[in-house]
Protein backbone atom coordinates (compact mmCIF):
# COMPACT_ATOMS: atom_id res chain seq x y z
CA UNK A 1 0.00 0.00 0.00
CA UNK A 2 1.33 3.24 -0.38
CA UNK A 3 2.32 5.71 2.13
CA UNK A 4 1.24 8.64 0.28
CA UNK A 5 -1.18 9.21 -2.73
CA UNK A 6 0.84 12.27 -4.18
CA UNK A 7 -1.54 15.56 -4.58
CA UNK A 8 -0.91 18.57 -6.17
CA UNK A 9 -0.10 19.72 -2.28
CA UNK A 10 2.30 16.94 -2.10
CA UNK A 11 6.29 17.90 -1.90
CA UNK A 12 7.83 17.97 -5.08
CA UNK A 13 11.00 16.41 -5.95
CA UNK A 14 13.32 16.08 -8.90
CA UNK A 15 16.11 13.47 -9.55
CA UNK A 16 17.31 11.80 -12.61
CA UNK A 17 20.48 10.79 -14.57
CA UNK A 18 22.77 11.49 -17.63
CA UNK A 19 22.14 8.76 -20.00
CA UNK A 20 25.68 8.09 -21.31
CA UNK A 21 25.75 4.22 -19.95
CA UNK A 22 23.46 1.23 -18.36
CA UNK A 23 22.92 2.29 -14.55
CA UNK A 24 24.23 -0.15 -12.47
CA UNK A 25 24.89 -1.44 -8.49
CA UNK A 26 26.09 2.13 -7.43
CA UNK A 27 23.60 4.01 -9.06
CA UNK A 28 20.74 1.47 -7.35
CA UNK A 29 21.90 1.79 -3.81
CA UNK A 30 22.60 5.81 -4.14
CA UNK A 31 19.27 6.34 -5.89
CA UNK A 32 16.96 4.00 -7.80
CA UNK A 33 15.88 2.55 -4.95
CA UNK A 34 14.73 5.23 -2.99
CA UNK A 35 13.32 6.58 -5.99
CA UNK A 36 10.81 3.73 -5.81
CA UNK A 37 10.18 5.10 -2.20
CA UNK A 38 9.68 8.31 -3.16
CA UNK A 39 7.42 7.62 -5.93
CA UNK A 40 4.71 6.71 -3.22
CA UNK A 41 5.99 9.30 -0.87
CA UNK A 42 6.16 12.58 -2.98
CA UNK A 43 5.17 14.28 -6.66
CA UNK A 44 8.79 13.14 -8.68
CA UNK A 45 9.71 14.02 -11.63
CA UNK A 46 12.83 12.14 -13.44
CA UNK A 47 14.81 13.48 -15.52
CA UNK A 48 16.89 12.19 -18.46
CA UNK A 49 19.64 14.62 -18.72
CA UNK A 50 20.36 13.81 -22.26
CA UNK A 51 21.22 17.70 -23.41
CA UNK A 52 23.34 18.01 -20.24
CA UNK A 53 25.11 14.80 -21.04
CA UNK A 54 26.30 16.36 -24.41
CA UNK A 55 28.63 19.12 -22.41
CA UNK A 56 31.26 16.41 -22.51
CA UNK A 57 29.94 14.12 -24.72
CA UNK A 58 29.90 16.06 -28.19
CA UNK A 59 32.20 13.67 -29.71
CA UNK A 60 29.71 10.84 -29.32
CA UNK A 61 26.23 11.89 -29.46
CA UNK A 62 25.38 8.43 -30.36
CA UNK A 63 26.16 7.33 -27.17
CA UNK A 64 23.83 9.37 -25.50
CA UNK A 65 20.61 9.23 -27.82
CA UNK A 66 21.48 5.07 -27.46
CA UNK A 67 21.43 5.35 -23.71
CA UNK A 68 18.18 7.71 -23.43
CA UNK A 69 16.30 3.78 -23.63
CA UNK A 70 18.77 1.83 -22.02
CA UNK A 71 18.57 3.90 -18.79
CA UNK A 72 14.89 4.11 -18.69
CA UNK A 73 14.66 -0.11 -19.33
CA UNK A 74 16.70 0.49 -16.22
CA UNK A 75 14.26 2.19 -14.46
CA UNK A 76 11.27 0.53 -15.08
CA UNK A 77 12.87 -2.98 -14.85
CA UNK A 78 14.13 -1.45 -10.67
CA UNK A 79 10.36 -0.61 -9.86
CA UNK A 80 9.62 3.10 -10.93
CA UNK A 81 5.93 3.02 -12.24
CA UNK A 82 4.93 5.77 -14.72
CA UNK A 83 2.18 6.08 -13.29
CA UNK A 84 3.35 7.19 -10.24
CA UNK A 85 6.76 9.13 -11.14
CA UNK A 86 6.96 11.31 -13.95
CA UNK A 87 9.49 9.96 -16.61
CA UNK A 88 10.89 12.84 -19.15
CA UNK A 89 13.50 13.75 -21.85
CA UNK A 90 15.86 17.26 -20.83
CA UNK A 91 16.03 17.75 -24.71
CA UNK A 92 12.37 17.52 -25.03
CA UNK A 93 11.10 20.74 -22.98
CA UNK A 94 12.98 23.74 -24.51
CA UNK A 95 11.42 26.16 -21.83
CA UNK A 96 15.13 24.33 -19.58
CA UNK A 97 17.24 25.87 -22.18
CA UNK A 98 14.91 28.90 -21.69
CA UNK A 99 15.59 29.36 -17.90
CA UNK A 100 19.09 28.73 -18.62
CA UNK A 101 19.65 31.60 -20.23
CA UNK A 102 18.26 33.89 -17.98
CA UNK A 103 19.55 31.93 -14.95
CA UNK A 104 23.24 33.02 -16.69
CA UNK A 105 22.79 36.82 -16.05
CA UNK A 106 22.24 35.73 -12.35
CA UNK A 107 25.90 34.23 -11.63
CA UNK A 108 29.26 34.51 -13.12
CA UNK A 109 31.90 33.00 -14.59
CA UNK A 110 33.98 33.11 -11.14
CA UNK A 111 31.24 32.06 -9.37
CA UNK A 112 30.90 28.96 -11.19
CA UNK A 113 34.65 28.36 -11.50
CA UNK A 114 34.26 28.52 -7.27
CA UNK A 115 31.58 25.85 -7.71
CA UNK A 116 34.08 22.71 -5.36
CA UNK A 117 31.66 20.36 -7.61
CA UNK A 118 32.25 21.64 -10.73
CA UNK A 119 35.98 22.22 -10.40
CA UNK A 120 36.22 18.27 -9.30
CA UNK A 121 34.58 17.38 -12.48
CA UNK A 122 37.11 19.43 -14.74
CA UNK A 123 39.87 18.39 -13.03
CA UNK A 124 38.64 14.73 -13.08
CA UNK A 125 37.85 14.78 -16.93
CA UNK A 126 41.41 16.76 -17.56
CA UNK A 127 39.54 19.72 -19.28
CA UNK A 128 42.60 22.08 -17.38
CA UNK A 129 41.45 25.32 -19.17
CA UNK A 130 39.58 23.86 -22.33
CA UNK A 131 36.58 23.53 -20.82
CA UNK A 132 33.43 23.35 -22.71
CA UNK A 133 30.97 26.42 -22.10
CA UNK A 134 28.33 24.06 -21.31
CA UNK A 135 30.28 21.78 -19.23
CA UNK A 136 31.25 25.48 -16.85
CA UNK A 137 27.72 26.78 -16.82
CA UNK A 138 26.23 23.36 -15.48
CA UNK A 139 25.36 24.64 -11.89
CA UNK A 140 22.73 27.25 -13.75
CA UNK A 141 21.15 24.41 -16.12
CA UNK A 142 20.41 22.53 -13.04
CA UNK A 143 18.64 25.17 -11.41
CA UNK A 144 16.72 25.69 -14.58
CA UNK A 145 15.46 22.15 -14.24
CA UNK A 146 14.91 22.15 -10.25
CA UNK A 147 13.21 25.18 -10.62
CA UNK A 148 11.14 24.72 -13.61
CA UNK A 149 9.02 22.18 -11.87
CA UNK A 150 9.18 23.95 -8.56
CA UNK A 151 10.93 20.95 -7.05
CA UNK A 152 11.92 21.23 -2.87
CA UNK A 153 13.68 18.67 -2.72
CA UNK A 154 16.70 17.16 -4.58
CA UNK A 155 18.52 13.82 -3.64
CA UNK A 156 22.23 14.21 -4.52
CA UNK A 157 25.46 12.64 -3.11
CA UNK A 158 27.19 14.78 -1.08
CA UNK A 159 29.65 16.33 -3.48
CA UNK A 160 27.03 17.58 -5.06
CA UNK A 161 25.84 19.41 -2.48
CA UNK A 162 27.27 22.76 -3.34
CA UNK A 163 25.32 22.76 -7.08
CA UNK A 164 21.97 22.62 -4.59
CA UNK A 165 23.60 25.68 -2.67
CA UNK A 166 24.40 27.63 -6.00
CA UNK A 167 20.85 26.82 -7.09
CA UNK A 168 19.11 28.28 -4.09
CA UNK A 169 21.40 31.60 -4.56
CA UNK A 170 20.20 31.84 -8.24
CA UNK A 171 16.78 31.21 -7.23
CA UNK A 172 17.02 33.71 -3.98
CA UNK A 173 18.55 36.37 -6.78
CA UNK A 174 16.27 36.12 -9.50
CA UNK A 175 13.40 36.88 -6.58
CA UNK A 176 14.95 39.14 -5.06
CA UNK A 177 15.10 41.39 -8.33
CA UNK A 178 11.43 40.02 -9.42
CA UNK A 179 10.15 41.75 -5.94
CA UNK A 180 8.57 38.44 -5.31
CA UNK A 181 8.50 34.90 -4.46
CA UNK A 182 8.31 33.21 -8.20
CA UNK A 183 10.82 30.74 -7.57
CA UNK A 184 10.99 28.11 -4.58
CA UNK A 185 14.43 26.89 -2.95
CA UNK A 186 15.07 23.36 -2.37
CA UNK A 187 16.34 21.09 -0.26
CA UNK A 188 19.45 18.17 -0.81
CA UNK A 189 18.80 15.07 0.52
CA UNK A 190 21.99 12.56 0.98
CA UNK A 191 20.85 8.79 0.66
CA UNK A 192 21.72 6.93 3.87
CA UNK A 193 24.00 4.55 2.20
CA UNK A 194 26.42 6.96 0.40
CA UNK A 195 28.65 6.49 -3.14
CA UNK A 196 29.25 2.89 -3.54
CA UNK A 197 32.89 2.09 -4.55
CA UNK A 198 34.40 0.11 -8.08
CA UNK A 199 34.83 -3.40 -7.59
CA UNK A 200 38.91 -2.69 -8.24
CA UNK A 201 38.27 -0.92 -4.99
CA UNK A 202 38.37 2.77 -6.21
CA UNK A 203 36.73 5.53 -4.60
CA UNK A 204 33.67 5.23 -7.26
CA UNK A 205 31.90 2.75 -9.54
CA UNK A 206 32.16 4.71 -12.63
CA UNK A 207 30.82 3.82 -16.20
CA UNK A 208 34.22 5.24 -17.33
CA UNK A 209 36.64 3.41 -15.40
CA UNK A 210 34.56 -0.23 -15.91
CA UNK A 211 34.46 -1.06 -12.56
CA UNK A 212 31.19 -1.49 -12.32
CA UNK A 213 27.81 -4.14 -12.10
CA UNK A 214 25.79 -3.22 -14.38
CA UNK A 215 21.48 -3.93 -13.19
CA UNK A 216 20.98 -6.07 -16.52
CA UNK A 217 24.18 -8.24 -15.90
CA UNK A 218 23.97 -11.45 -16.95
CA UNK A 219 24.58 -14.15 -14.14
CA UNK A 220 28.03 -15.20 -15.70
CA UNK A 221 28.88 -11.45 -15.86
CA UNK A 222 28.14 -11.36 -12.24
CA UNK A 223 30.11 -14.33 -10.97
CA UNK A 224 33.12 -13.02 -12.80
CA UNK A 225 32.64 -9.78 -11.60
CA UNK A 226 32.92 -10.71 -7.98
CA UNK A 227 35.78 -13.16 -8.46
CA UNK A 228 37.65 -9.75 -9.21
CA UNK A 229 35.90 -7.33 -6.26
CA UNK A 230 38.73 -6.60 -4.53
CA UNK A 231 38.95 -7.20 -0.72
CA UNK A 232 41.58 -7.25 1.80
CA UNK A 233 45.35 -7.45 -0.08
CA UNK A 234 47.09 -8.25 3.51
CA UNK A 235 44.95 -11.37 3.98
CA UNK A 236 47.38 -13.56 1.98
CA UNK A 237 46.21 -17.06 4.36
CA UNK A 238 43.09 -18.20 5.22
CA UNK A 239 44.25 -18.29 9.34
CA UNK A 240 45.13 -14.69 8.61
CA UNK A 241 42.80 -11.72 10.60
CA UNK A 242 41.31 -10.14 7.55
CA UNK A 243 40.73 -6.37 7.63
CA UNK A 244 36.98 -4.61 6.46
CA UNK A 245 38.48 -1.25 5.81
CA UNK A 246 38.58 -1.19 2.01
CA UNK A 247 37.43 -4.08 1.95
CA UNK A 248 34.51 -4.15 -1.42
CA UNK A 249 33.54 -7.17 -0.47
CA UNK A 250 32.30 -6.18 2.93
CA UNK A 251 31.08 -2.67 2.15
CA UNK A 252 28.82 -4.24 -0.66
CA UNK A 253 27.61 -7.10 1.64
CA UNK A 254 26.58 -3.74 4.34
CA UNK A 255 24.78 -2.05 0.93
CA UNK A 256 22.90 -5.62 0.11
CA UNK A 257 22.66 -8.21 2.66
CA UNK A 258 19.69 -8.11 4.93
CA UNK A 259 20.56 -10.69 7.19
CA UNK A 260 22.64 -8.17 9.78
CA UNK A 261 22.81 -10.90 12.28
CA UNK A 262 24.67 -12.77 9.98
CA UNK A 263 27.14 -10.51 8.35
CA UNK A 264 27.98 -9.51 11.45
CA UNK A 265 28.85 -13.09 12.61
CA UNK A 266 30.81 -13.37 9.21
CA UNK A 267 32.83 -10.18 9.67
CA UNK A 268 33.82 -11.31 12.92
CA UNK A 269 35.41 -14.47 11.68
CA UNK A 270 37.26 -12.82 8.82
CA UNK A 271 38.87 -10.40 11.54
CA UNK A 272 39.84 -13.14 13.69
CA UNK A 273 41.39 -15.11 10.77
CA UNK A 274 40.02 -18.68 9.57
CA UNK A 275 37.92 -17.30 6.83
CA UNK A 276 38.70 -17.29 3.34
CA UNK A 277 37.86 -14.55 0.37
CA UNK A 278 36.19 -16.92 -1.52
CA UNK A 279 33.61 -17.67 1.34
CA UNK A 280 32.86 -13.91 1.90
CA UNK A 281 32.18 -13.95 -2.13
CA UNK A 282 30.23 -16.49 -2.51
CA UNK A 283 27.88 -14.87 0.11
CA UNK A 284 28.24 -11.50 -2.03
CA UNK A 285 27.81 -13.41 -5.32
CA UNK A 286 24.06 -15.29 -4.29
CA UNK A 287 22.96 -12.02 -3.24
CA UNK A 288 23.79 -10.29 -6.11
CA UNK A 289 22.45 -12.85 -8.14
CA UNK A 290 19.22 -13.17 -6.21
CA UNK A 291 18.66 -9.20 -6.52
CA UNK A 292 19.24 -8.80 -9.99
CA UNK A 293 17.69 -11.63 -11.50
CA UNK A 294 14.36 -10.85 -11.39
CA UNK A 295 16.04 -6.93 -12.55
CA UNK A 296 17.42 -8.55 -15.46
CA UNK A 297 14.43 -10.47 -16.63
CA UNK A 298 11.89 -7.59 -16.25
CA UNK A 299 14.42 -5.45 -18.72
CA UNK A 300 14.54 -8.54 -21.13
CA UNK A 301 10.96 -8.15 -20.75
CA UNK A 302 10.34 -4.37 -21.60
CA UNK A 303 13.17 -4.34 -24.16
CA UNK A 304 11.25 -6.24 -26.70
CA UNK A 305 8.90 -3.66 -27.15
CA UNK A 306 10.72 -0.32 -26.90
CA UNK A 307 8.38 1.59 -28.53
CA UNK A 308 6.63 1.22 -25.79
CA UNK A 309 8.58 2.09 -23.70
CA UNK A 310 9.32 5.36 -25.82
CA UNK A 311 5.73 6.11 -25.39
CA UNK A 312 5.79 6.07 -21.71
CA UNK A 313 8.84 8.83 -22.06
CA UNK A 314 6.96 10.88 -24.79
CA UNK A 315 3.57 10.67 -22.69
CA UNK A 316 5.98 11.49 -19.31
CA UNK A 317 7.96 14.58 -20.86
CA UNK A 318 4.46 16.16 -22.51
CA UNK A 319 3.47 16.21 -18.66
CA UNK A 320 6.47 17.66 -17.67
CA UNK A 321 6.30 20.06 -20.34
CA UNK A 322 3.17 21.58 -19.37
CA UNK A 323 4.47 22.42 -15.33
CA UNK A 324 7.88 23.77 -16.95
CA UNK A 325 5.80 25.94 -18.94
CA UNK A 326 3.78 27.49 -16.68
CA UNK A 327 7.35 28.17 -14.59
CA UNK A 328 8.66 29.81 -17.66
CA UNK A 329 5.71 32.03 -18.45
CA UNK A 330 5.94 33.43 -14.96
CA UNK A 331 9.62 33.86 -15.18
CA UNK A 332 8.94 36.03 -18.52
CA UNK A 333 6.56 38.40 -17.11
CA UNK A 334 8.87 39.01 -13.82
CA UNK A 335 11.60 40.13 -16.65
CA UNK A 336 9.00 41.95 -18.85
CA UNK A 337 9.36 39.60 -21.66
CA UNK A 338 5.59 38.73 -22.34
CA UNK A 339 5.05 41.87 -24.84
CA UNK A 340 1.73 39.83 -26.83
Amino acid sequence: MSLQTPTATTPIILTGDRPTGPLHLGHFVGSLRNRVTYQDQYRQFIMLADAQALTDNMDDIGKVHRNVIEVALDYLAVGIDPAKSTILIQSQIPELAELTFYYLNLVTVARLERNPTVKQEIMLRGFERDIPAGFLTYPASQAADISAFKATIVPVGEDQIPMIEQCNEIVRKFNRNAGRDILVECKAIVPEVGRLPGIDGKAKMSKSLGNTINLGASADEIRAAVKMVYTDPLHLKVSDPGHLEGNVAFLYLDAFDTDKEGLAEMKAHYQRGGLGDSVVKKRLEGILQDMLAPIRARREELAKDKGQVMQILKEGTMKAREVAARTTDEVRKALGLSYF
